[in-house]
Formats: structure tokens, sequence, C-alpha cells
């Protein structure tokens, strides 16, 4: 069923998930983690409670979390440094995308999204006017500049892009963002970067942020998750880093719309920030990643290209099937072999068939070692 924008009222991310509950399957579809959260995480959220954190935090976002952000962003190995007028917290990375392109579309105007891609990211350009544009990556899921740059017209306003990227797992390098603004340089170009996933960048690699490219900042809307760092996602709560010009219009649309996010969590992580460890949490996903990696070899699946980051896995399923379309390989694996995942094809806005599917390792070892046992004994 669509709406009058041509999208489907529910994605088949949310059908997937009640395929896997109603067949009682191992449900490795979605990025949501089945383990509890750090317990002092816990305890600043009470005590945020019982010091009566429960009004409207700032529209910018609460000044004690704003100040842990910018503690924490010195801190990476690829420092991010930041002015606290760079900083908003929002409740989470669909608003901050939907309300970065309403402060700078305009009707008729082209924003270009990489495919595979997260299911939000072409209604909410449509959503504001504007007209998305797809680059579909090629086999090996690497960026072909040549054809990037084939997407770009005088419409075009914006470029989307996400890194680590859900659902490949590929990380952008500091050339590639070099790379990339020597393609938009000429022209007014926006980069809204989603990396929600900055914590998760695994073996050698370190995560290198968009906002730290000299000029490429000037024009950036760059998105990060709490709820993906702190394993919350029901806190709702997120931040979003642009130049000071670019806050004010991302903020005046933001006061109409939300206002703030959540003031109880925003307590509870700023003072959690000051404690939490990014390597722990790093080396945790990146022995889920190895665990699931390590146990598919005793199946017919086969990972040809490990995760760099993220919390997801891409598997190519043609030596079970050579006739299944993604979709319905997905649907056969949650309905008659009870271990749930998602197709490729969910992330592109062609829907075309491709040869691989998505699981997610953000589970208890328990959870993945339980369904990685099931699917050797049964396909």
């Amino acid at each position: 069923m669509e709406n009058i924008y041509g999208f489907t009222h529910y994605s088949f991310f949310t059908d997937m998930s009640e395929l896997a509950a109603k067949h009682n399957s191992y449900d490795l579809s979605l990025g949501l983690p089945d383990f509890d959260i750090d317990h002092r995480l816990k305890y600043y959220l009470k005590e945020s409670v019982d010091l009566i954190h429960h009004q409207y935090e700032p529209l910018a976002g609460s000044p004690s979390l704003i100040e842990s952000i910018i503690r924490f962003n010195e801190k990476r190995k690829n420092p991010i440094h930041l002015k606290k007028e760079e900083i908003t917290i929002v409740p989470c990375t669909t608003f901050a995308l939907y309300t970065a392109l309403k402060s700078i579309i305009n009707p008729g105007d082209e924003v270009i999204i990489i495919q595979p891609s997260y299911y939000t990211y072409a209604p909410s350009i449509v959503l504001n006017g504007g007209v998305p544009v797809y680059h579909d990556l090629g086999n090996d899921f690497d960026i072909d500049w040549d054809k990037l740059q084939c997407c770009l017209s005088e419409k075009t306003k914006a470029i989307i892009v996400n890194s680590p990227q859900n659902p490949t797992g590929k990380i952008w390098s500091e050339q590639d963002w070099n790379h990339l603004y020597d393609l938009i340089s000429h022209q007014e170009i926006y980069l809204i970067s989603e990396e929600i996933y900055d914590t998760y960048c695994y073996d050698e690699q370190e995560h290198y942020s968009s906002f730290l490219h000299k000029e490429l900042r000037k024009r950036t809307f760059c998105i990060f998750s709490f709820g993906k760092m702190f394993h919350t996602t029901g806190w709702k709560v997120s931040y979003l880093l642009t130049p000071e010009p670019l806050s004010s219009q991302f903020r005046c649309h933001q006061q109409y719309i939300s206002y703030s996010a959540n003031g109880p969590a925003q307590y509870a992580i700023a003072k959690y920030l000051e404690v939490f460890d990014p390597l722990e949490n790093k080396l945790l996903m990146q022995k889920k990643r190895d665990l699931l990696n390590e146990l598919i070899k005793n199946t017919p699946l086969v990972v040809e290209q490990r995760s760099e980051g993220s919390v997801f896995q891409l598997v190519n399923f043609r030596n079970v099937s050579k006739t299944m379309t993604d979709v319905e390989f997905s649907k056969w694996l949650t309905t008659e072999k009870q271990v749930a995942c998602l197709p490729l094809s969910a992330f592109y806005n062609s829907r075309q068939n491709s040869d691989y599917v998505r699981f997610s390792f953000i589970k208890s070892d328990d959870m993945i070692i339980r369904a990685m046992e099931h699917l050797k004994k049964n396909l």
C-alpha cells in the first residue's frame, strides 16, 4: 500500500521483524540489541529522575551534554575540535536528516543518494519538495567516482553519505572525503553525512569524519547517534554537527517540529560520556562480527567481504538457491529455517534483486551461536 508520495506506509524492515516474531525465528534482521545496557548509564538516568530533570532542555540541547560532546570528540584518534555553537541535540537521526534537508532544499532541488541506503532517505527528500537521484554502488560496493560525477547536475543541492555504511559496512577514508570535495567544490552542494556507527570501525580502521575536512565542514550536516553508541535507541537522543550559520537555519525549523530532545536522557548521557570507553565498545562489537563470520563458514552462506564497520554483515546466499529472489530467500529463511534477515534489495529504491542478505550481529553471543548452529543443521 502506497501513500500519495509513492512510498509504502510500512517498510520491509517492519514486515520482516513481524514475520520473525510470528514464526519464533532467531531475529538477525534489525539492528536492535537484545542485551542490557551499561549499569552506569541506568544509574545516571535514575539520578536524573531524582534530580527532577523533567522539563524542556534549551533548543540547542543540555549545556552539560554539549560540553561532554566537545570533550568526547577531542579524545578521538582523529580528533574533531568543536565550538558549542556547532552542536545541536536532536531527538533522532531521522529527525536530523529530515530537518537538515528542510533547511536547504527548495522545490525541485536534487539530492543524491548512494545506494544501497537506509529507507528513510528518499521519503525525507520528497517530503521536503526535493527529487532523489540514485547512485548505485557496484558489486564491490566501492564508490565509482566517475559514475557519481554523472549524477551531478545544476539542480543538485545535496548528497547524503553514510559511513560506516548500512548495510555494506564500508567506511569512508580521508581520501574519499577529499575526492568528494573535488567533485562538488565548484557548486553550492551540501553534504548530509550520517556517521551514526562511528564507534564501530573494526580491525585497524578508525573513523574519519567528514567534519574534519576543512572545506566540506563549511557545508556539512554531520549526524551522530547516542542510541547506536550506547544501545539505547528508545531514549531518542542524537546530535548534529554543523557550522554556526547552518546551525541557525537548522534550529529555526527544529523549534517548530520537536523543539528539544529527551531531557532526563540528556543528563544521563552527559554523565556517561565522561566514563564511556569507545575502544571497549568497538572490541565488543568486533568480537560479535568475528563470531558471526566464523560460524557462517559452517553453512553454505558466503561472506565475500567482512564488514569494516557498523553492526551488519552482508552474506551471499546463492549456494543455497540460484532461483529465489533475495526477498523470497529472506522470507523463506525466516519462515522455514527460523533465522530472520533482510534482503539487500530493500535498500534500493528500484528494489532490484541481488545475491545478498543482511544479518545484524548486534545481538547476544548466545543468539548468534544458536542462530548459526540452526542454519548449520538446516541449510
